[in-house]
């Protein structure tokens, strides 16, 4: 076998192999998000809504949770502020129906009551006492000409989230 031949198996070889990563890679982004319908626990959050509109995707609304503003004094695990960027996870116990704040954490708190679940979020804003955190579940797309009505009602509104143990969520109704 000449040098060539064998530089063009190596070629081909790591061109198959790249694909087959890369194919891989995208598996499982899909299968995490579905595997948080597998494992993940149904908690139900208190939000208020507000109705911006999108040209490309329509009515939308923005859910503004009472976890999305967290006091810098529930926040516990490591001697430094929390800023933006930072990854915060969010221990939260039933109160009710409704989940609320436990304690919040810099680093991952290992252990949690059954009924107990941990949401992982990244801080948008810290301010001087509180910080702003994002979940990724902030965005709930509706149908078109229903975003100002659910506006409207402003409180009370409950949201129905799943949370896997990971600590990923996302809305499932």
């Amino acid at each position: 076998m000449t040098e060539s031949m064998k530089t063009s198996k190596w070629r081909e070889r790591t061109f198959v192999l790249i694909v087959v990563l890369q194919v891989l890679f995208l598996f499982g982004l899909a299968g995490s998000y579905y595997a948080i319908d597998v494992y993940g626990k149904d908690i139900v959050l208190e939000t208020a809504p507000i109705d911006p509109r999108d040209l490309f995707y329509g009515d939308y609304v923005i859910l503004n949770y009472e976890i999305s503003r967290i006091q810098k004094s529930h926040i516990a695990g490591v001697d430094k502020e929390a800023e933006k960027g930072d990854k915060l996870f969010v221990g939260m116990r039933p109160q009710g129906e409704v989940y609320e704040l436990k304690q919040a954490y810099l680093e991952k708190k290992p252990e949690i009551a059954s009924d107990e679940v941990v949401l992982e979020g990244i801080v948008d804003y810290a301010f001087k006492e509180e910080v702003r955190v994002k979940y990724g579940l902030e965005r709930y797309y509706v149908p078109e000409g229903t975003g100002r009505a659910i506006e409207e009602i402003r409180e009370g509104i409950k949201v129905k989230v799943n949370v896997a143990p990971w600590g990923k969520a996302k809305i499932s109704e």
